[in-house]
C-alpha cells in the first residue's frame, strides 16, 4: 500500500519534465541575478530556454542546474553565459530601405538642429554605428553629431571600437549601402589589412562607446534619435514596456525612434505619443 508521502513522490516523478526545467530555469537566472546583477529574467522565455540549454551543451553539462553551480563558481563560464544573452545579429546597412528612409524622412528633421545625439541601444558589434556615421557624412550632418553605441556585452564593444571587420561581409555590405542610397564608393571607407578590413577612424571619432543594461540601467542623456532595431524581440511584454518608458523619457520633443521590421507600438499605452513617419519602416517621431 502506498501512503500520501510515496503518493507525493510518484506524482512528482511522473510530472511535467516542463514544469521542472521552467524552475531550473527560474533558479538559474535568479543566482545570476543575485551573484553578479544581471537581469535576464524577463527575456522571452523560447528565447531564455534557447540559449541556456546551447550554454549547457557547450559546457558538456547534463543540466541546467549544473549550469548554475558551474557559474557560481567559474568566473569565465559566467562570461560564457552572459555573451549568450547579447544579441549580435547585425550587418553594415542592415535592412538597406531603412536607412534610405531614414535618409529621406529624418536628416530634413536633423537639419534643423544646432548639433545632434544619436543613441544606437544595443549596438553589438557597431556595424549600425558605422552605418549611420557614413550616413551623416554624406548628408554633411557628421560634424555636428555625437552618437552614443551601447551594448550589455562588453566584448563586442571591443570589436565596434576596433572598426575591423572580416572581408568576406565587404560584398553583402557594398550592395547594403548601394540600396540604402549611399552616394560614393563603399570601398572609399576602408583599407584591406592582414587581419581583414579596417574602416576609416573618422567614423568613430564621434562615437562613444559604452556599456549599458536595458534591463536595469537608466537614461544617460537626452536624444534627436534613438535606435533600438530586433533587440526588444527578445524581450517579454512587460520588459518591452519598460525599455520603450525608457527610450520614451530619453527623447526630447519630437525625437525619432527607428524600430526593427519585427516590432511595434501598437500594444503600448504610449503609443499615441508618437507618430509614423515610416509605417513600413518602423520610424516613429515623437510628438507629446
Amino acid at each position: 500500500m502506498i501512503n500520501s508521502m510515496d503518493t507525493s513522490i510518484l506524482s512528482i516523478d511522473e510530472g511535467s519534465e516542463g514544469e521542472l526545467e521552467k524552475i531550473e530555469i527560474e533558479l538559474l537566472l535568479k543566482g545570476v541575478y543575485d551573484w553578479c546583477g544581471y537581469d535576464f529574467r524577463d527575456y522571452a522565455y523560447p528565447s531564455i530556454r534557447r540559449r541556456v540549454w546551447h550554454r549547457v551543451h557547450a559546457e558538456k553539462l547534463t543540466s541546467i542546474t549544473g549550469l548554475l553551480e558551474k557559474i557560481l563558481h567559474d568566473a569565465a563560464c559566467l562570461q560564457r553565459f552572459i555573451a549568450d544573452f547579447s544579441i549580435n545579429v547585425t550587418e553594415m546597412f542592415r535592412d538597406p530601405l531603412f536607412f534610405r528612409a531614414f535618409r529621406e524622412k529624418v536628416v530634413p528633421l536633423l537639419r534643423t538642429y544646432p548639433s545632434i545625439r544619436i543613441w544606437h541601444a544595443g549596438c553589438s558589434t557597431g556595424e549600425e554605428v558605422y552605418s549611420m556615421a557614413m550616413l551623416l557624412h554624406e548628408e554633411g550632418l557628421y560634424e555636428n553629431a555625437k552618437l552614443y553605441a551601447t551594448d550589455i556585452n562588453p566584448n563586442v564593444l571591443k570589436t565596434a571600437k576596433s572598426g575591423l571587420f572580416p572581408i568576406e561581409n565587404m560584398k553583402k555590405y557594398t550592395n547594403n549601402y548601394i540600396q540604402a542610397g549611399g552616394k560614393q564608393a563603399f570601398s572609399d571607407y576602408y583599407c584591406v589589412t592582414t587581419n581583414g578590413v579596417k574602416f576609416d577612424p573618422f567614423l568613430t571619432k564621434n562615437v562613444v562607446f559604452a556599456q549599458h543594461n536595458l534591463v536595469s540601467d537608466r537614461s544617460f542623456n537626452t536624444f534627436h534619435v534613438i535606435l533600438c532595431r530586433n533587440v526588444l524581440i527578445y524581450f517579454n511584454k512587460g520588459l518591452q514596456k519598460k525599455v520603450h518608458k525608457l527610450f520614451y523619457e530619453s527623447l526630447g520633443m519630437f525625437g525619432i525612434l527607428g524600430l526593427g521590421d519585427k516590432e511595434s507600438l501598437y500594444y503600448l499605452e504610449i503609443s499615441d505619443s508618437y507618430e509614423e513617419l515610416s509605417v513600413s519602416q518602423k520610424l516613429y517621431k515623437k510628438i507629446k
